[in-house]
């Protein structure tokens, strides 16, 4: 095969030399081809300047002396060239896996320096990347630098005997788009794809494989036209529909302004930038051969920028008569009336009167405006404040009045009155104390105390007045409205919350729960605060235990200021089911926390205190001691508890005793000294038996433990 290719390149430059012979002006009275005269043996084609460069391949495939055939084959090629600065300039390249220049445009300026180079340049003898050696010229050979002339014609020349070995296509398309037109010669099995790929077109001028004497012929008579300048458009059928443009030895059909050439290469079709949406009309595009006009649609004139348009304005004409105002619409106009009228015949307007169509909702006088109205009351009435309604003068509520008590007012008028245990005097104005004790059955067992318009009962020394409020008795069998603040925070942790749920349960066993006994409310709080249940949601010991049980943990922080704040302005009022101050039912807030307080705990733990609620202050854990003792009533021996841990605390509750018997505890949470000896030894009994249990749980699992590595030994 490498024979065969070598064979190939060698018959086409020996052939090209012929082409050359043969292409070359003849003596006198020779007619040179193409019937162009007779020319002496030492004429040189008097070409326009031209910029030159061959590429040729110096692959492995081709042989020595098949190279030196290519050699003189370039030789004779530039001996029938006006070759000079100012004439034709010529450089070679030479390629195989790589690509070197022998000499650029600039190097020679003559004929036998050329000549000199050419001979001295020494085969690559690699492989053929071709798509390589076009980038080179492209980007090194056609440049300032290196001598490429502007607006002088850039012409390469390829000779190639293989197939590629790297993409040509689209380097090729990009040097023809720099404006080289390119001429590609095969030799035998040169590949005649690629060939097309790297050529300029028509491809019929442009293209050539090299099989025979008659294609080397029509190479070397092509190449000799173009450089000698013949215009093909004048002596050639070149088929172009509009214009045609010569270039050395080729043409190219170009299109007039408004028209692109189609993919024929010669014929026309018109450009419609309407259809291709190339314009910025606003409404209608009237379009012409690569131009195009704007239009508006019926009601609508083009404005300055003959691009947009704007609606007519029939109202500015100045003839539309409408009373009040013009609005104009598309292709007319209508009229419009001023707020407050009303249109009449399509021009005319007229006042609306809201008033007379009882348009309005005054309730007792109405005065009319255009569209509007505005309202007024009769004698004897002042208008509210929504403008419409009227409500009687009250002289009453005005203090317009002298009474001492109680006004009672009229339209404009007033009457004086009394309250409840007094009488009006004779002035109709003062009123006078009537003493109650002595003029009614109050009931009282011991002794009744007249206030101003009522009465209260008391009892002898050591005795308290019991539920009905007139008898008297020892003891109030510990009835007291209990409010327990929680700590639900993160840090708790939900097994230790269930601990706390039960230890709410071991001092709710502990109470006399019902309805007019003892009440227990619960709160929990964290970042904010809730209400697990309130003083009147639960009247048996059994219900506010079940409750206690399905509370939810809250979690995140510790905010007791904020529960504090609660429980005294929320869980303490009577909405929420405690009993009314003048009962003298104790009050009693007790606080379990495991942490810092987050907020301010001073002001609602003092506030709290002075509303005469008894506060008891249970600490666990990481509790801030400090803060408990703010938090707790005096004495705080009796209303503060600390631990550290949690199992503790239900120590607490069996220590714990709500009595408010005046002989016991004169209403104040009395709490057993966990420093005192009698606690200390049941401390100590209590702590020596969980001793035991674990000791025995620990012998067992030990036993277990035991049994099982020998069930292991056993089996290996």
């Amino acid at each position: 095969m490498m024979r065969m290719k070598m064979s190939a390149l060698c018959g086409f430059v020996l052939t090209t030399l012929l082409v050359l012979a043969s292409a070359r002006p003849k003596a006198a009275g020779a007619q040179s081809p193409g019937g162009r005269g007779p020319a002496g043996p030492e004429q040189k084609c008097k070409s326009g300047p031209v910029d030159l460069v061959f590429l040729i391949d110096s692959s492995r495939s081709v042989r020595p002396h098949e190279f030196e055939t290519m050699r003189k084959f370039m030789i004779d090629i530039l001996s029938t060239l006006d070759i000079g600065l100012n004439a034709t300039r010529v450089g070679v390249v030479q390629y195989s896996s790589q690509v070197r220049s022998e000499f650029s445009l600039k190097t020679h300026p003559g004929l036998d320096a050329m000549v000199k180079g050419i001979n001295e340049i020494i085969p690559l003898a690699q492989g053929t990347m071709t798509g390589l050696a076009i980038k080179y010229v492209m980007n090194s050979a056609f440049i300032d630098e290196e001598g490429d002339r502007p607006k002088v014609p850039n012409v390469a020349v390829i000779v190639t005997d293989g197939r590629p070995q790297d993409r040509v296509a689209e380097v090729a398309a990009e040097a023809r788009g720099k404006g080289i037109e390119i001429y590609a010669v095969g030799v035998a099995r040169a590949d005649m794809a690629s060939l097309r790929a790297m050529a300029s077109p028509p491809f019929e001028d442009h293209v050539f494989l090299v099989e025979s004497f008659d294609l080397i012929h029509q190479f070397g008579l092509q190449f000799q036209d173009k450089l000698c300048g013949v215009d093909l458009c004048l002596e050639s059928e070149h088929s172009c529909e509009h214009i045609c443009e010569s270039s050395p030895g080729s043409f190219h059909c170009l299109c007039l302004p408004g028209y692109t050439l189609r993919e024929d290469g010669k014929t026309c079709a018109a450009i419609d930038l309407c259809a291709e949406e190339r314009h910025d009309c606003e409404q209608i595009c009237v379009t012409s051969p690569g131009s195009f006009t704007c239009d508006c649609n019926k009601g609508f004139k083009l404005d300055e920028d003959k691009k947009s348009c704007t609606m007519i304005d029939y109202c500015s004409f100045g003839n539309h008569s409408c009373d009040h105002e013009c609005e104009g619409v598309l292709n007319g106009y209508f009229c419009r009336c001023h707020q407050g009228y009303r249109l009449l015949d399509a021009k005319r307007c007229e006042a609306i009167d809201l008033c007379a169509e009882e348009k309005h909702n005054c309730e007792q006088i109405c005065f009319s405006a255009p569209g509007v109205f505005t309202c007024d009351c009769n004698e004897g009435f002042k208008l509210n404040e929504d403008k419409k309604t009227c409500t009687p003068i009250d002289l009453c509520a005005e203090g317009k009045d002298d009474c001492e008590q109680i006004c009672v007012s009229a339209r404009g008028v007033f009457t004086c009155d009394c309250n409840e245990g007094f009488k009006l005097n004779e002035d109709r104005k003062t009123c006078t104390n009537m003493d109650l004790c002595s003029s009614v059955q109050h009931g009282c067992e011991h002794q009744c105390v007249s206030t101003p318009g009522s009465f209260y009962c008391v009892c002898p020394e050591g005795q308290l007045l019991q539920e009905d409020g007139r008898s008297c008795g020892s003891c109030k069998s510990a009835n007291i409205d209990l409010v327990l603040l929680i700590d639900g925070s993160k840090s708790v942790r939900p097994q230790n919350f269930e601990l706390v749920k039960k230890f709410v349960n071991q001092v709710v066993d502990s109470l006399d729960v019902s309805a007019q006994g003892t009440r227990v409310g619960l709160v929990q709080y964290s970042s904010r605060v809730r209400t697990e249940f309130p003083l009147n949601r639960h009247h048996t010991a059994d219900e506010i235990k079940a409750a206690v049980m399905k509370v939810d943990y809250m979690e995140k922080g510790t905010m007791t200021g904020l529960a504090l704040k609660h429980m005294l302005e929320t869980s303490f009022s009577e909405a929420e089911g405690a009993r009314p101050a003048d009962r003298n039912i104790p009050r009693v807030g007790l606080v379990f926390t495991d942490g810092r307080s987050q907020d301010d705990i001073t002001e609602f733990a003092k506030k709290a205190k002075e509303a005469g609620i008894t506060m008891y202050a249970v600490g666990v854990g990481k509790a801030v001691e400090d803060e408990l003792r703010e938090i707790a009533s005096e004495p705080l021996e009796k209303h503060f508890y600390y631990t550290t841990d949690f199992s503790a605390i239900s120590t607490i509750a069996e220590n714990l005793k709500l009595n408010v018997c005046p002989a016991e505890s004169q209403g104040k949470i009395e709490v057993k000294d966990p420093c005192a000896c009698e606690s200390l030894v049941e401390f100590q009994q209590a702590t020596m038996s969980s001793l035991e249990q674990l000791t025995s749980k620990l012998s067992a699992m030990t036993a277990r433990l035991e049994q099982l590595e020998n069930q292991l030994l056993s089996r290996k």
